[in-house]
């Protein structure tokens, strides 16, 4: 017996399994973290992203006939866009997760969209709906109550925070990235521009190694084998896979309601290191939880409307 799904039950079976390969990067950040002294937030982004280059050139090969319109100055933006939201945004992420639990990474990575929404108010000089500011105080006030459960029980507090501010300079980096992609994948068309940027990302972090690390070559060769797997599960399952896989679900469901069923994401990243990471979150910090994925779903759903 064949079993048939509508487009919109296809779509929601990409998003669920989109959010959980996402959920699932912190995971293998920190496993692979505690593999040797040698791995570092550089050193693991170069693998992933090495893993991760041939297939977004494939993208970009496939929809190379996209280009041949483009002017060479209207290169830029998409250069900047890809470096700024998936080349920096990541870096910061990564070495963010050096420092931090892989919960708490993951909720205040769950900020961004009340980051763009902000920015668009200054930069737009709109000011905000009374709902829109709820949501924001929920969101936060949620962070901030998990943020300091954690910090209690961390023995070194200077590193929590600065684990903590740089994962939150990568939501804003992200932030500003999803701010000018629009107009891009308009012009350039989702897929090939999710092929450049993610490309350029690529080599942007290639060169950063290349350029951060002395005898990088040497370094790569002293790396246990076991991380390398993890770096080529990054790439793969973690960042090509959900990529593809949210693309598709949004062609058939919009971003809206996508974004919806990607909100089990910090719930996902939150179990998986219970059960991976032996990390733990207290009543407080459920709470806290609870409040940020509310908040930030009341901003997702409600964009149009934000403004007073």
């Amino acid at each position: 017996m064949s079993i048939s799904l509508t487009r919109t039950q296809l779509g929601s079976l990409f998003a669920l399994c989109a959010a959980f390969l996402f959920s699932t990067k912190a995971i293998f950040i920190k496993q692979a973290y505690a593999l040797s002294p040698l791995v570092d937030a550089t050193t693991l982004m170069t693998l992933r992203m090495a893993s991760a280059l041939p297939f977004f050139l494939l993208i970009c090969w496939f929809n190379r006939h996209r280009n041949t319109q483009i002017q060479l100055r209207e290169w830029i933006l998409p250069v900047a866009a890809g470096l700024l939201g998936y080349y920096f945004a990541s870096w910061l992420d990564f070495l963010g997760l050096m420092f931090i639990s892989a919960s708490l990474e993951r909720i205040i990575l769950f900020l961004y969209p009340t980051l763009t929404v902000l920015a668009s108010s200054l930069i737009y000089k709109q000011r905000l709906s009374l709902k829109t500011i709820l949501a924001l105080l929920l969101s936060y006030g949620g962070t901030v109550l998990v943020m300091l459960q954690e910090q209690q029980n961390m023995p070194d507090g200077h590193s929590f925070w600065l684990g903590a501010s740089l994962v939150f300079a990568s939501a804003v980096a992200f932030a500003a990235y999803l701010l000018v992609t629009p107009r891009l994948i308009q012009k350039f068309g989702s897929w090939n521009f999710t092929g450049l940027a993610l490309s350029v990302a690529c080599f942007g972090t290639l060169l950063h190694y290349l350029l951060a690390v002395p005898e990088p070559l040497q370094r790569l060769s002293q790396l246990p084998g076991s991380v390398y797997a993890y770096g080529i599960g990054l790439g793969i399952l973690v960042t090509v896979l959900p990529t593809i896989l949210l693309m598709q679900s949004i062609e058939r469901l919009g971003a809206a309601h996508s974004a919806m069923i990607a909100s089990i994401g910090p719930i996902l990243t939150i179990v998986l290191a219970t059960l991976f990471l032996d990390e733990y979150l207290n009543a407080w910090q459920w709470l806290g939880c609870a409040l940020n994925i509310i908040g930030v779903m009341m901003i997702s759903l409600s964009k149009k409307k934000l403004m007073a």
